[in-house]
């Protein structure tokens, strides 16, 4: 009997510690997530100003003072031109900035007045790579107070647990969820190859023909029938990775294993965000085709 009830409150006693670290784990998570949202609002702010900035340096104007940027949720941001600015050179001067501060989220950009909050110009990054250009280009503007809103696509996906509450989850449930972290980390470990590595397709120079366009991954460069695009560091890792598989079905876990990890922090939505940005590229090549295997990932189609 005794020896039972002490086993039993051994066993007890190890449940309890390991509740213990997994609550300290949930809590360094969260600690995280907070300072990776307080560190994107900081770089979303200075990207914002120093649009603002050279829009009206653009204009002449460089005596104006240049407002706070006001953050109106967790992803939108906004900052108040009370004087007339070029909307024709907002896209690439925003597109600068974001990239100076190492911003790869999408984004969707509306110019709205200030007295009444109506939209008046607007555009998605997308809009981007679009021959035509953005939408809304090449309207008048008239001069009034404007107020330039940025609204990023959110990259957490992840419903929030209620604070406080975690300790209330069955432990099975925890332990199961740690044991499907390990399994799923061990059968994509072996599978996983260095995104640098040439492939056999490709030269010294690090350059691959996707049909008739060329990838040169060293110099991020993309050249699709007569344009050259110039690609972030993710979208040639994204580009390099299908164009070593081509026609295979590559999972999401291991295409945000290979591209993503060395972040830290994994996040889904980013895998639709960059394969739609490399299917604007390739819009214009039909031996190539990025498509979505349900429930699955993504395959790029190589036809000869």
């Amino acid at each position: 009997m005794r020896l039972a009830l002490s086993q039993a409150l051994m066993n007890f006693g190890k449940i309890s510690f390991l509740m213990f670290v997994i609550g300290l784990c949930i809590l360094k998570t969260e600690a995280l997530a907070n300072n990776e949202n307080f560190r994107f609002a900081e770089k979303a702010n200075l990207a914002l100003r120093r649009t603002a900035h050279l829009l009206l340096l653009k204009n002449g104007d460089s005596l104006s003072t240049i407002p706070p940027v006001k953050q109106i949720d967790a992803n939108t941001f906004s900052i108040r031109m009370e004087h007339l600015f070029d909307y024709e050179q907002l896209p690439e001067l925003l597109k600068q900035s974001l990239q100076m501060q190492h911003i790869e989220r999408g984004y969707n950009v509306t110019v709205l007045k200030c007295d009444n909050g109506e939209v008046q110009l607007g555009y998605n990054f997308l809009d981007l790579n679009r021959k035509e250009g953005v939408t809304c280009g090449g309207r008048t503007q008239k001069e009034d107070c404007y107020r330039l809103q940025v609204s990023f696509i959110s990259e957490n996906e992840e419903p929030k647990t209620a604070s406080g509450n975690w300790w209330l989850l069955p432990f099975g449930s925890a332990l199961a969820g740690l044991g499907f972290i390990v399994w799923n980390r061990t059968r994509h470990r072996n599978n996983v190859l260095p995104i640098q590595a040439p492939t056999a397709n490709m030269g010294n120079d690090s350059k691959t023909s996707l049909g008739s366009s060329v990838f040169d991954l060293i110099n991020q460069t993309l050249i699709s029938g007569s344009v050259t695009h110039q690609l972030t560091f993710r979208e040639a890792k994204l580009l390099a990775l299908f164009a070593r598989s081509p026609n295979q079905v590559l999972e999401r876990d291991f295409i945000l294993k290979s591209v993503w990890e060395d972040e830290g922090v994994i996040v889904g939505r980013s895998v639709d965000v960059f394969v739609s940005r490399l299917r604007k590229m390739l819009a214009n090549e039909p031996a190539v085709k990025i498509t979505a295997v349900h429930g699955v990932g993504y395959k790029m189609e190589v036809f000869s």
